[in-house]
């Protein structure tokens, strides 16, 4: 009886630190593939607010770009944090009217700045999270071109992605918003 005792109470001792432990490992695993580094949040808050993009959606292209890397370039030249090609930068110098070097891109204000400002004009174009997340992967052409045609689109809204990469992007893109909201921004919603 003695013994039985002690495995039970050894039992609801495993039970209760899992249940303290386990949401605490989980939730500190998902910080590290959902970071929001101290260094880059003000920056982030910065542009969201003023470009008027949810903070979340923000946050989760960063991710999905570049892991938070102010160096990274991709092997199409994109470059910085939210992973800005040098034609795109041009055209938006050229609409701000400001102007900068490539090579600011790895600079992460100059970066989170564009890419916001790139957002923000995506959703005032299309008015639809999903197309702009393509149109910001694939190129706003290419995104206008299916919203043309009734193979990928229907009533102004994309159906079909044809191009899997372009799917899977806005997937991740989704699920890191999703992250995004539940371990830094619970109280926000992108609708």
């Amino acid at each position: 009886m003695k013994k039985l005792l002690t495995l039970v109470i050894v039992l609801l001792l495993l039970a209760i630190l899992s249940a303290v432990l386990v949401p605490r490992i989980y939730n500190a695993v998902q910080t590290q593939l959902y970071p929001l580094p101290d260094k880059y949040r003000p920056t982030v808050e910065k542009y969201a607010e003023e470009y008027n993009i949810p903070i979340e959606i923000l946050c989760a292209i960063i991710n999905t770009e570049s892991s938070f890397d102010p160096n990274a370039t991709s092997h199409a030249g994109a470059m910085g944090m939210m992973q800005i090609t040098s034609d795109t930068f041009e055209w938006l110098q050229f609409r701000s009217g400001e102007h900068h070097n490539t090579e600011d891109l790895y600079d992460y204000d100059t970066n989170i700045k564009y890419g916001a400002y790139f957002l923000s004009l995506l959703y005032e174009e299309f008015g639809d999270w999903d197309t702009v997340f393509a149109a910001y992967n694939a190129g706003r052409g290419r995104v206008n071109g299916w919203l043309a045609d009734e193979r990928y689109s229907k009533d102004g809204k994309l159906t079909d992605i044809p191009i899997k990469e372009t799917a899977n992007y806005i997937k991740k893109v989704n699920n890191a918003i999703k992250k995004y909201q539940k371990l830094y921004f619970s109280f926000n919603t992108t609708e």
